[in-house]
């Protein structure tokens, strides 16, 4: 059983590889990062208020309403009242949205499936194995 001075080691290398890696991955977006935020979670979780997404994304309303003003003008989002309460409005992805948001995870997974591509077969494995454990760590 590895010492704990090894799990602290092994933890801090996997903070490190995992931020480079999601950096990297930030870098193939075709927007900024918190507008990609906003569209993936809101293909994720359907139509919602400003002040939910606000709340998701732990940013104060004032900046999601900028955001949300940016992503509807590029036609991205669109608003509507909510149908149970009037008075709320929601906030719901545009087909140009859903497309974008499909033509930027087609290029960060083409990027990441190249960056496999790279690596020996017993990379692939060893990295096709260590996903459940990923997963797990990532729910824990």
């Amino acid at each position: 059983m590895p010492s704990s001075t090894t799990l602290v080691s092994t933890a801090s290398e996997l903070r490190i590889v995992l931020g480079q890696l999601v950096r990297r991955l930030r870098r193939e977006y075709s927007f900024p990062i918190a507008h990609a935020s906003v569209l993936s979670r809101l293909d994720r979780d359907g139509a919602q208020t400003t002040s939910a997404l606000a709340a998701a994304e732990r940013i104060r309303p004032q900046s999601m309403a900028q955001t949300l003003n940016e992503l509807e003008a590029g036609g991205l989002v669109s608003r509507h009242p909510d149908q149970t309460d009037r008075r709320q409005i929601l906030i719901e992805l545009t087909e140009r949205g859903h497309d974008r948001l499909r033509e930027d995870r087609r290029r960060r997974e083409g990027w990441l499936a190249e960056a496999i591509a790279t690596l020996s077969p017993d990379e692939q494995r060893m990295l096709i194995d260590a996903l459940p454990l990923l997963r797990r760590l990532a729910q824990s």
